[in-house]
């Protein structure tokens, strides 16, 4: 077996240079930015260049890292209304991120809407990154309780990501249910697509007996079989196709096996930790 050690999915943007936003906030973050060179504070104390945080969904893999930001520098962390009330009113120890002085900004984004990461508002500049959040059908996790989850609309629960800066776009969707068939127009049109790696096969947790539900059934196309994820996106497009989020039971963490081999015939890259994309 030949492979390397990887965190949890974790991937940074930079609009304009000293500039970050976090695409989610991982369970690793504190490692994995002490390990990122270019996220080291400039100043002494509490600076930091990260300035904002962009949240796809409230799995714990996706939000338990902004817990490591509660004494930075003030904070933007761009959600949907339902995810930002599922963290402050479910979860209230998200709200040490208001001991930040001043306090961290909560910005509700709307699905299908771009957003200016230079201003914080809809924009059309083209000179400009934007993003815009776009409705993958998924559900939200199990914790959060059954009175919230009443009252949450459905299509705010899991977010691919699409952003756009001049004429390069990229497209996020490091969880992919699989309930709809819109992620396939945005990994055709991007010039770099981050999607759903997490398992190989529909049965993997069942088989390595670790788990009693399918990938379809916690929110996650599989790779393989006829209607897998590698046969769904088997056409040619004009950019890289990168998976991530890869659960540790997915063989294609082995760089010598057949499925890892698989991979990488169908056109697709396995993420590791320090990748680096120019767009």
């Amino acid at each position: 077996m030949r492979g390397q050690a990887r965190s949890q999915a974790q991937v940074v943007v930079s609009p304009s240079a000293g500039k970050y936003f976090l695409l989610n906030a991982s369970p690793d973050l504190r490692t994995q930015i002490l390990s990122a060179s270019l996220l080291n504070p400039a100043q002494p104390l509490r600076h930091t260049p990260i300035v904002g945080v962009i949240l796809t969904s409230a799995d714990v893999d996706s939000v338990i890292g902004l817990l490591h930001l509660r004494e930075f520098q003030p904070l933007q962390i761009y959600a949907t209304p339902s995810i930002r009330r599922i963290l402050l009113e479910d979860n209230r120890v998200f709200r040490v991120l208001d001991r930040a002085n001043p306090p961290a900004v909560w910005r509700d984004v709307a699905t299908n809407t771009w957003i200016s990461l230079d201003s914080g508002n809809s924009s059309s500049e083209e000179t400009s990154m934007r993003f815009r959040m776009v409705p993958l059908g998924g559900a939200y996790p199990d914790y959060v309780s059954e009175e919230l989850r009443r009252t949450l609309p459905a299509d705010e629960a899991v977010m691919g990501l699409v952003l756009s800066q001049g004429k390069k776009q990229m497209f996020y969707a490091p969880t992919l249910p699989g309930r709809s068939e819109e992620w396939k127009d945005w990994v055709r049109s991007s010039d770099l697509s981050l999607v759903d790696g997490t398992f190989w096969d529909e049965n993997e947790l069942i088989a390595a007996g670790v788990g009693t539900k399918t990938a379809r059934e916690i929110g996650h196309v599989p790779l393989s079989g006829a209607d897998g994820m590698l046969a769904q996106c088997n056409f040619a497009e004009r950019g890289r196709r990168v998976l991530i989020h890869i659960n540790n039971t997915n063989p294609i963490l082995d760089e010598e096996s057949p499925e890892g081999r698989e991979v990488r015939d169908a056109g697709w890259e396995i993420a590791y930790d320090g990748m680096n994309f120019d767009v």
